[in-house]
């Protein structure tokens, strides 16, 4: 059973033009539907490169000593984008018995499913970075060009409505049921149109700051 107060959230954006209010909307609820009570460490405008980030050190520093048996991120890329380093920490939670939980990815390393996932992701995670982007993209260039369809045709996802309850403050899993799509729909919405849209009108001064 999870000591609800040996439970946290850590999130981290790059640059000064981005915000963790999206971010922290969804791993605050994650933990609230599991009536956790964690500890927020936040580090604003750091790259994950960095090893060394001030909020990051802190949150280590509880692994460390045992005060945080749970560790709630919303993907694996903000704990860092260096394969080493994200190893590292895998494999020292791995030991220790830690809990990571990237909501995004959607692993729980307390399964073996997870922990399985977790290994397999660290290891393809510089590689897909570097090469699947890129054939993806040249992959589907080629498609559009012999006039082919990709993928079949999902639920319709009302993205007015989907774009009015974000506003409001929902999170991914509520839009997701409220609209009857899947989380990762939503999740691809959000990361996409979405925060294309906030940046366009924080450009002209009309949006909020988003993820």
């Amino acid at each position: 059973m999870v000591n609800t107060n040996k439970v946290a959230i850590y999130a981290r954006v790059s640059t000064d033009d981005q915000s963790v209010d999206a971010q922290m909307r969804d791993l605050r609820e994650y933990c609230q539907l599991r009536k956790w009570n964690p500890t927020e460490y936040i580090d604003h405008s750091v790259g994950g490169a960095k090893e060394s980030r001030p909020d990051w050190n802190k949150c280590w520093d509880a692994l460390q000593k045992g005060k945080v048996k749970v560790l709630v991120v919303h993907s694996l890329d903000r704990l860092g984008r260096s394969l080493p380093h994200l190893v590292k920490i895998i494999t020292f939670m791995t030991e220790r018995n830690i809990t990571l939980v990237s909501f995004r990815e959607n692993i729980d390393l307390s399964t073996s499913a997870g922990r399985m996932l977790a290994g397999i992701f660290s290891v393809l995670a510089e590689y897909e970075r570097s090469i699947i982007s890129e054939r993806t993209k040249a992959g589907l260039r080629a498609a559009k060009a012999k006039g082919k369809k990709l993928g079949n045709p999902g639920r319709y996802f009302d993205k007015k409505r989907a774009t009015e309850l974000r506003k409001a403050g929902w999170g991914q899993i509520k839009i997701a049921k409220e609209l009857g799509v899947g989380v990762g729909t939503v999740n691809r919405w959000v990361h996409g149109e979405y925060q294309k849209e906030n940046r366009k009108q924080r450009k002209s001064g009309t949006g909020t700051k988003g993820y």
